[in-house]
């Protein structure tokens, strides 16, 4: 939808006039956006663009900010009192009647639990999701518990947080900031946005920023002060709240949000790894996590009284989803071992999954079983990774109808043993298509959109333990996988600053499909036979589950790991070949008894 098409109008309120813009259709809910500090509401275009599709979607020009006009004088004229007035002004012109959904960034989520904690606002708001900004009453408690009852944890997250706060200080500081704003730093600022937030060049920030930043700065002086040092003791939240944590927020520390859920009885937690501004940078996840919060308090039904009594909705509940509910996963090699309990862990954490693999029945089920295991969606493609133009038709397929991926998997692998002598050039190019050549395509065509959406993401190269530790039966597949492993390791130096991270996840022995599909070179078809059961039964007799590999592939996702070797056989072997070269050697020359 072109936000051309954006209605305005304008709202008077105590004295001052209010610049409001909407899209969608006026008959569905209505979704309040309002911005922070230093920005104006078109801080909010790529997300409002988003879910004007399925919402009424209003956003403002906060007070003294972008064209609304600013109080006289300015002192005094920022409170969070008065910032209530505008918001329930808006709301009656917008959605005279009928409850909204408010979501707030920065300084529009502070005055946004202003919003759903003080009374007069009660029966007005459906929801509110929060981001990158504290409520100032849990923020005054939270410092006086932590100065009140000290502990060494407690005074590190204050020293903490009070370093990621200096610009309060600065903007409490007269003339100052006013200078600064109208004078170099609002030349600077959108340079600044784009080096250190990564925020794409496209015409954000408005050419009010000057101004804007020195009007707002009294959204700081009017408010901090006085509710830190005496915050309401009833500033409990009568809507349910979702907050949205960014990970790599540089002003706001995750600590800030301990012991929240004394205040917000109805709460939902998600985070992103992403910096502070996030309407700009992540607008497709954001847009998302709005939307479906905003489908489940809708389930009370449209207009219904009562809908902000209704419970908090229900996040996925499986393993880190606060940070992977709503995130688009694609795992290749999806349709039985590591790849299926890969695609399975993600959907129970709440993220649409693109399921791949040349076993069509095999990759069906598998998307089949992620939504019944909680994934808003789930997609089986049947494509075979070693193929270029089928996995560049794949890319574009899943960005065209599903966006582009958060995280990718490049599980895909196929088995080869027997030695050097014995492999064919034919078994070599078999092996490499697979397990070398589609980590390859899937790195550069999928990692490509990741750097080209410049929002990060994630890719995990399932490697092996046999990638650093050699072995005479193994040469293909050892080839295979130390080349998968170095790769990752460049990748990662590479991609770090475009905010993508790399993980190579080594497994060791594990209960999989594998054994059961290996080629033995050098071998009749009933040797071949027999050495397959005979290796099956040995790893059955290991009995590692795939299911701890993909434990472990969603906690490197999380901690953004470089190597992670899974089994105590694979960590065992990497702490030998570092310590121990020669006695890596003399155990690759062991003979399989096979």
């Amino acid at each position: 939808m072109d936000l051309r098409s954006a209605r305005e109008r304008w709202v008077r309120t105590g004295g001052i006039e209010l610049c409001v813009a909407e899209l969608g259709d006026s008959a569905q809910p209505t979704i309040v956006l309002v911005h922070g500090y230093p920005d104006s509401k078109e801080v909010w275009s790529e997300v409002a663009r988003r879910l004007a599709d399925h919402w009424h979607v209003v956003f403002y020009d906060v007070r003294g900010h972008g064209r609304s006009t600013a109080p006289e004088p300015l002192r005094g004229g920022f409170t969070l009192e008065k910032l209530t007035d505008d918001f329930l002004a808006v709301v009656d012109a917008v959605s005279p009647g009928r409850p909204v959904h408010v979501v707030g960034h920065d300084w529009g989520s502070v005055q946004s639990w202003e919003f759903a904690t003080v009374e007069r606002t009660k029966g007005r708001i459906a929801s509110f999701t929060s981001m990158s900004g504290p409520s100032l009453d849990h923020f005054g408690h939270w410092i006086q518990q932590r100065t009140s009852r000290p502990s060494p944890r407690r005074v590190g997250q204050l020293l903490g947080q009070g370093a990621k706060s200096w610009y309060v200080y600065a903007l409490h500081t007269p003339v100052l900031p006013e200078m600064a704003w109208r004078g170099p730093l609002g030349r600077q600022w959108p340079r600044i946005l784009r080096r250190m937030e990564k925020v794409p060049a496209d015409g954000y920030p408005t050419a009010s920023l000057p101004q804007d930043a020195a009007h707002g700065a009294w959204l700081y002086r009017d408010n901090i002060r006085t509710r830190l040092r005496r915050p309401r003791p009833d500033a409990h939240a009568h809507v349910p709240v979702q907050l949205i944590t960014p990970t790599g927020d540089a002003f706001l520390s995750p600590s800030l949000h301990d012991e929240l859920e004394t205040w917000v009885p109805r709460l939902v937690r998600r985070t992103l790894p992403a910096k502070h501004w996030v309407p700009r940078t992540r607008p497709d996840q954001l847009s998302s996590w709005i939307g479906e919060f905003v489908v489940a308090c809708e389930a009370g039904g449209p207009g219904d009284p009562e809908i902000t009594d209704a419970p908090a909705p229900a996040a996925a509940r499986g393993a880190h989803a606060d940070r992977f509910g709503g995130q688009l996963v694609l795992v290749t090699g999806a349709a039985s071992g590591i790849g299926r309990a890969t695609a399975l862990s993600f959907a129970r954490a709440g993220a649409r999954v693109v399921a791949v693999d040349r076993d069509a029945e095999g990759v069906a089920r598998t998307a089949e079983t992620a939504r019944l295991a909680g994934a808003p969606a789930a997609w089986a493609e049947t494509v075979d990774v070693g193929d270029e133009q089928a996995m560049e038709e794949l890319a574009e397929k899943v960005a065209a109808e599903c966006g582009v991926v958060d995280v990718l998997v490049n599980n895909a692998g196929i088995g080869l043993s027997g030695s050097f002598l014995d492999t064919t050039s034919e078994d070599w190019r078999n092996v490499l298509d697979v397990n070398l050549w589609g980590v390859i395509h899937g790195c550069r065509i999928f990692g490509r959109q990741m750097a080209d959406r410049g929002q990060g993401g994630h890719i995990v190269n399932i490697a092996s333990a046999a990638a650093y530790q050699p072995s005479r039966a193994l040469p293909a597949y050892s080839t295979s996988k130390a080349a998968v492993l170095m790769l990752s390791e460049c990748l990662r130096a590479e991609l770090a600053e475009r905010s993508i991270g790399v993980s190579a996840v080594c497994p060791g022995f594990v209960a999989t499909g594998i054994t059961g599909t290996a080629r033995f070179t050098g071998t009749d078809a009933a040797e071949q036979q027999r050495l397959r059961k005979r290796t099956t039964r040995l790893y059955s007799l290991r009995d590692y589950p795939p299911e701890k590999v993909a434990r472990a592939i969603l906690d490197a996702v999380v901690h953004n790991r470089a190597v992670v070797p899974v089994t105590p056989e694979a960590r065992g072997a990497r702490l030998l070949a570092r310590i121990s070269p020669r006695m890596v050697r003399a155990v690759a020359r062991v003979k399989p008894p096979l």
